[in-house]
C-alpha cells in the first residue's frame, strides 16, 4: 500500500470518528438540557402545588374554626335549606295626619282639578284618596303614568304637577321632613310560616359565616410569616418533590414584605437562591395581598440530572472510547504493516547483497578451477578451494542468522546455564575484535572493575551478545574507532558498558534499533553489511537472562550501550 493511500485512509477514518464524536457530544448535551428543563418543570409544579395547598388550607381553616366553635352553626351550614314559600303578600297605603300646629302654619294643600278628576274616575281610581295633589304624585310614578294616560292626558298631568311645585315653592315648610306624614307610605304585609322564618335564620347564619371567612381571607395585609407555618411549608414541599422523584437536598426561603429573603432552614447564599432558584407567588388569589414569594434552590441539581442520564452517557462514552481505540489500533497496524513492508524489502535487498557476494566469489573460483592451465597448479587450486570454503562458511553463517531469528520469534530455544567468569569472557571477546579495530587504525580498551566476576548464564549466547555489540561499534565508526568496555559490580548484578565514538543515532533510530530487520538508514550507501538481526538477538537473549540493555546516543558523538545481568538466575 502506498503512502498516499495510507494517508487517505487515515484522513477518512479521522473524519468519520470526529463526526461520530461530534454527534454523540451534541446528543449528550441535548439529553442533559432536556433533563434540566424537566427537573425545573417538576420543581415548579411541586412549588405551585404547595402554594395552592397552603391557600386552600388557610380558607378551610377559616371556615372550620368557626364550625368547631359553634355546633349549632355546623348544623345550620351543612343541613340543606329548602326553598322558602311565600303564602300571601298584601300592599296598602297608610297615612299619618299632621298636628294642629302644623295645620295652622301652612296653606291648604291644592286639590286635584275637576278635569283631571274626571280622567282619574275614567281609569277606575278612587278620587277620594287622591284628592290632594301631594298624595296623588306620591303614589303615581312616571312609569305608571306613561302606561295609564294618553299624550293629551299627560299634558293635563304636567299642569297638575306644576301646580304642586308652585305650592311647594310658596310653602317651603311643607317640603320639610316634619310634614312627610302627609305622604302615604306603602307597607307590605307578608304572611310567613314558622318554618320559613327558621330557614331565613339559617340562611343568615351562612351569610354571616361566609362574611367572616372573607374578612379573614382579606387579611393579606398581615405579615407573611404570621400567616405560614414554615415547618409545614417545608414538609409539604418535600412531599410534593418526592412524588416527582426528586430527593435531593434543597434550600427554601420566603420573601417577606420588605423584599428580603428569610431562610426556612439553613441557606448558604440568599442572592444565589434569588437568581438561580425557582419561585412561586404565595397566596396569589388574595384581594389585598402583598408581593410575597416562595423560593427553592437545589445545590446538587447536577447530580440529579446526571443520575437520570448517566447510563446513556456512560454507554456513549464507552462506545466512543472503543471506536477511538479501534481507530488508533487500526492506524498503528497500518503504519506497522507499512514499516514491516519497508523492513522486509530492506531485508531482502540486504540478504540478496550478502548472498550475492559470496556466491559470485564461489562462481569465479569454480570457473578458475575449471581452467586446465590453473587446475594443474596445486598452489592456485588450493587457494581457490580455500576461497570456496570460506565463502561457503559465510553463506552458512548468514543462513543460520536467519534461522536463528525465526527460532527467537517462536521462543524455540533453551539456555544452557553454567557458571561463567565474565571478565575472562569479555577479555577474549575484546581480543578477538581488537584485530579488526587496529586494522582501521583504532583502539579498544577494556576496564575490569569486577570484584566478583562469576555469574550464571549461557556462555555461547553471552559471547555472541558482546561480539555483536563490539562488531557494531567497530562497523559504525568511520575512521580510527575508539571503543571502551567497562565491567563493574552493582549489588546482585553486573553492569557492562560499551562506548564508541562512531556516527551515533537519532532519537527515532534509538527507539527502533532493537526491532527485527531494522537497520539505521545510511542512504544508498551499503558499506555496512548485515540483516538487521543482531540487536534484536541481543535484546531477546538478555531478556532471557533476566537482564536488560539501554542506549544513549547522539548523531556524530557516538553511542553507549549499557547491559545489566543478574549474577544468579
Amino acid at each position: 500500500m502506498s503512502k498516499g493511500n495510507i494517508t487517505l485512509i487515515i484522513v477518512l477514518m479521522s473524519l468519520a470518528s470526529f463526526g461520530l464524536m461530534g454527534f454523540q457530544y451534541y446528543w449528550v448535551r441535548n439529553a442533559i438540557r432536556i433533563n434540566q428543563e424537566r427537573f425545573d418543570q417538576n420543581v415548579l409544579q411541586a412549588l405551585s402545588r404547595t402554594v395552592s395547598d397552603l391557600e386552600k388550607g388557610e380558607t378551610s381553616d377559616a371556615l372550620l374554626n368557626k364550625l368547631i366553635e359553634d355546633p349549632i352553626l355546623k348544623e345550620a351550614v351543612f343541613k340543606k335549606i329548602d326553598p322558602i314559600d311565600v303564602i300571601q303578600i298584601k300592599t296598602r297605603p297608610t297615612y299619618t295626619r299632621p298636628s294642629l300646629v302644623d295645620t295652622m302654619l301652612i296653606a291648604p294643600m291644592p286639590q286635584v282639578s275637576n278635569t283631571f278628576r274626571r280622567i282619574l274616575q275614567s281609569r277606575g281610581l278612587d278620587v277620594s284618596v287622591f284628592s290632594e295633589l301631594e298624595n296623588f304624585f306620591a303614589y303615581m310614578t312616571p312609569e305608571m303614568a306613561s302606561s295609564m294616560f294618553t299624550p293629551d292626558e299627560m299634558q293635563i298631568l304636567l299642569q297638575e304637577k306644576e301646580r304642586q311645585l308652585e305650592y311647594l315653592n310658596k310653602n317651603p315648610a311643607a317640603n320639610s321632613r316634619a310634614y312627610t306624614g302627609f305622604v302615604p307610605q306603602i307597607s307590605a304585609e307578608i304572611n310567613l310560616s314558622s318554618d320559613a322564618i327558621d330557614k331565613i335564620r339559617k340562611t343568615n347564619i351562612k351569610i354571616d359565616l361566609v362574611n367572616q371567612a372573607i374578612n379573614e381571607l382579606a387579611e393579606g395585609q398581615k405579615e407573611i410569616l404570621n400567616r405560614l407555618d414554615t415547618a409545614e411549608v417545608r414538609r409539604m414541599l418535600k412531599n410534593q418533590l418526592k412524588e416527582k422523584g426528586i430527593i435531593e437536598a434543597f434550600e427554601l426561603a420566603i420573601q417577606n414584605d420588605e423584599g428580603q429573603l428569610v431562610g426556612v432552614g439553613t441557606i448558604t447564599d440568599p442572592l444565589l437562591i434569588k437568581n438561580q432558584g425557582v419561585q412561586s407567588k404565595l397566596f396569589p388569589n388574595d384581594i389585598l395581598g402583598k408581593e410575597n414569594f416562595l423560593y427553592v434552590y437545589f445545590p446538587e441539581k447536577g447530580s440529579h440530572v446526571f443520575r437520570q442520564v448517566w447510563l446513556p452517557i456512560s454507554s456513549s462514552i464507552v462506545f466512543i472510547l472503543v471506536i477511538i481505540f479501534c481507530f488508533v489500533y487500526a492506524i498503528k497496524v497500518i503504519i506497522r504493516q507499512k514499516a514491516l513492508s519497508d523492513i522486509k524489502n530492506d531485508f531482502i535487498n540486504n540478504m540478496t547483497h550478502e548472498f550475492k557476494t559470496p556466491l559470485a566469489t564461489v562462481s569465479l573460483a569454480v570457473e578458475a578451477l575449471q581452467d586446465p592451465e590453473l587446475s594443474n597448479q596445486d598452489k592456485f587450486r588450493a587457494r581457490y578451494l580455500g576461497i570456496i570454503k570460506d565463502e561457503n562458511k559465510r553463506l552458512v553463517s548468514q543462513v543460520e542468522k536467519v534461522l536463528q531469528a525465526a527460532a527467537l520469534d517462536k521462543n524455540d530455544f533453551k539456555l544452557k546455564l553454567e557458571t561463567i567468569h565474565l571478565a575472562e569472557l569479555l577479555e577474549s571477546t575484546v581480543e578477538h575484535i581488537s584485530l579488526q579495530v587496529e586494522s582501521k587504525g583504532g583502539k579498544i580498551e577494556f576496564q575490569n572493575l569486577l570484584k566478583n566476576p562469576e555469574i550464571e548464564g549461557d556462555a555461547f549466547h553471552l559471547t555472541h551478545i558482546f561480539n555483536n555489540l563490539l562488531d557494531n561499534a567497530n562497523k559504525y565508526s568511520k575512521e580510527s574507532p575508539k571503543i571502551k568496555v567497562v565491567a563493574k559490580d552493582d549489588q546482585d548484578q553486573v553492569i557492562v558498558t560499551i562506548q564508541d565514538q562512531g556516527i551515533g543515532m537519532s532519537k527515532e533510530a534509538v527507539k527502533k534499533i532493537f526491532d527485527k530487520f531494522y537497520r539505521v538508514p545510511t542512504g544508498n550507501v551499503h558499506d555496512v553489511k548485515g540483516f538487521g538481526l543482531g540487536l534484536s538477538y541481543v535484546k531477546t537473549m538478555l531478556e532471557a537472562h533476566k537482564g536488560g540493555i539501554y542506549v544513549q546516543s547522539e548523531p556524530g558523538k557516538g553511542s553507549t550501550f549499557t547491559i545489566n545481568l543478574p549474577k544468579k538466575q
